[in-house]
């Protein structure tokens, strides 16, 4: 049986993001637990606080109007209420949501029977919204900017065009890869709106509103243990105290304090910054086969085993926003920080180039 505090591959080559304790990415195991401690109210939602007082003006002026809030574009690293944003909005307009993804929507009938099958006032939540094709894309501009359907009936020279009008509804998109989607979908949104990562004092009041739905006390401290190495991300906040409540139920009768908190994390191999092996290790291996950079995008990604957009949207921002690692025109280069962060006393010819 596999035990779940152990994240480290055998194979040292390898590396598997979905493995990972604190991948941002959506698991099965999250979709539960998700959606007891998933906030219904803005209120409730704790973060992105431009976002959220921008979101409520346009809330409270479409619903004086009587209309539904214009099309709404979140863009942003996973795991940051992206989609509970969505859900927020729904409720709050009182409409129902349908979900759905970039690639569920294959053919321009899937996603024509999805918008006739729409009635006034919902919301239809596209995740990976950069993933729709072009074909359903291009039938896609109408039915957002008229709220029309322009359908080809028939073949050759008897085709013809034949336009049927939609309830007004909501699109609410969601993307990891803003550059990925076009101008002309970009420019349908009314409002787009970029989610950053979230400060340890919002992820601790997330980790203790999660522990009280969920019946259970942690304390301050604890909380804050934990939120330090979420990388600040609510997503991997909640997996990790999960892991924290398992920890306290087998080892100390179910209660949270900070010395099992900080116990429980050293198992799960995530040091007092939230990285874990993998991190460490693409740190490693620039600092040891690329004397710490630069190297290039395609040799690193070559190096860890991983596709050039993993590493560049999953691994890399937050590195980068930790000061361990730095984007050059020559290639990527390890900072003096990270070497520190290591241990690891940096050659002579690197020094110079850390001054």
């Amino acid at each position: 049986m596999r035990n779940w505090f152990c994240n480290k591959s055998n194979n040292k080559n390898s590396v598997n993001m979905e493995d990972r304790i604190i991948s941002p990415s959506s698991k099965d195991e999250d979709i539960k637990i998700d959606s007891s401690i998933r906030p219904k109210k803005m209120a409730d939602f704790v973060g992105q606080k431009k976002v959220k007082q921008n979101l409520d003006i346009f809330m409270t002026a479409a619903k004086k109007r009587g209309e539904p809030i214009e099309h709404v574009l979140f863009y942003g690293p996973p795991g940051l209420g992206k989609t509970t944003l969505s859900h927020i909005i729904a409720a709050e307009m009182n409409a129902n949501v349908r979900i759905t993804s970039g690639p569920a929507i294959e053919r321009s009938g899937d996603l024509a029977a999805i918008l006739t099958n729409l009635a006034d006032g919902d919301v239809l939540f596209i995740d990976e919204i950069h993933r729709l094709n072009k074909v359903v894309e291009e039938i896609l501009y109408p039915a957002m900017e008229d709220f029309a359907l322009d359908l080809v009936v028939g073949k050759g020279p008897s085709a013809r065009t034949l336009r049927i009008d939609l309830p007004k509804f909501t699109i609410i998109g969601a993307t990891t890869r803003y550059n990925l989607i076009s101008s002309p979908l970009r420019d349908r949104f009314g409002s787009t709106w970029r989610l950053d990562f979230y400060t340890d004092e919002d992820i601790a009041k997330i980790i203790q509103r999660a522990a009280k739905i969920l019946n259970f006390n942690i304390d301050e401290d604890s909380s804050k243990t934990i939120a330090s190495r979420a990388r600040k991300t609510p997503r991997i906040a909640i997996r990790l105290l999960k892991r924290v409540r398992d920890f306290a139920d087998i080892k100390n009768k179910g209660k949270i304090n900070s010395s099992v908190s900080q116990e429980a994390l050293a198992m799960l191999d995530v040091d007092h910054l939230g990285l874990d092996e993998i991190d460490r290790r693409i740190l490693q291996i620039i600092i040891e086969k690329f004397k710490g950079g630069p190297v290039g995008l395609n040799t690193l990604a070559a190096s860890i085993g991983e596709d050039i957009g993993t590493l560049e949207d999953i691994y890399e921002p937050f590195l980068m926003q930790l000061g361990f690692l730095s984007r050059t025109p020559k290639g990527r280069t390890v900072t003096e920080s990270a070497y520190k962060h290591l241990d690891i006393i940096p050659p002579v010819e690197q020094q110079k180039n850390l001054l």
